[in-house]
């Protein structure tokens, strides 16, 4: 089928921008993450925040959608969303994710793997405070992945909401923060001829990490 479009299964790239060796990496791998993303910042990559979230649900099929990272420390990566949203829903049941940062224009990506908790309810109602209020007003207006009948439903809400809570609006008990707390990291650059660099650290026992290279 002839769609107008260039033919996908052709399409090349030479990835010759940067190398990633063991020698030069952190042995810790939120270090190596800190100093990715800070360079992702400094490169003006479109939305260097972005991650995508993988999930499984009890019926064992995987989903994935695009968050934004709000903080990471020593604990994990965090994320805050609707608890009761499909992703919040598959959370609860099934408390692993992974996570991935792609960042196109540095030839770069970032696969995080671990176990996922919600953090202290003072931590998100910390974040929710400092979001802009027509965030906090669509926060209570949303009931992400439900099924509404039109936009007009929404804005309907959103006017409801913003009226009874003015400029005051509360957390929502059904909206906070998750924390992914990573046992495996990869850390993907990409090289020339298909050779690319490829860093995995795992977590050991002893909670000292195990630096691996992969064949890509």
């Amino acid at each position: 089928m002839n769609t107008g479009h260039p033919d996908i299964a052709h399409l090349r790239k030479s990835y010759e921008r940067a190398e990633l060796n063991e020698n030069a990496s952190h042995a810790d791998p939120m270090q190596q993450f800190a100093q990715w993303l800070d360079e992702a910042f400094k490169a003006q990559v479109p939305e260097p925040n972005a991650m995508t979230l993988a999930t499984v649900g009890n019926d064992l099929r995987p989903s994935t959608r695009v968050v934004l990272i709000k903080g990471y420390d020593e604990r994990g990566i965090t994320w805050f969303t609707n608890y009761q949203s499909r992703k919040g829903r598959q959370l609860a049941g099934n408390p692993f994710a992974a996570l991935q940062f792609h960042w196109v224009e540095l030839e770069r990506v970032v696969r995080i793997e671990g176990r996922v908790h919600k953090v202290a309810d003072e931590e998100s109602d910390a974040y929710f405070q400092s979001r802009p209020l027509d965030h906090r007003i669509g926060a209570w207006a949303s009931p992400q992945s439900e099924v509404i009948e039109g936009r007009t439903e929404l804005v309907t809400a959103a006017a409801r909401y913003g009226a009874q809570f003015l400029l005051q609006p509360p957390r929502p008990p059904h909206w906070g923060g998750f924390r992914l707390v990573p046992d495996q990291w990869e850390f993907w650059q990409g090289r020339k001829s298909r050779l690319h660099d490829r860093l995995r650290y795992r977590q050991q026992a002893d909670g000292s990490w195990l630096r691996e290279r992969l064949a890509p």
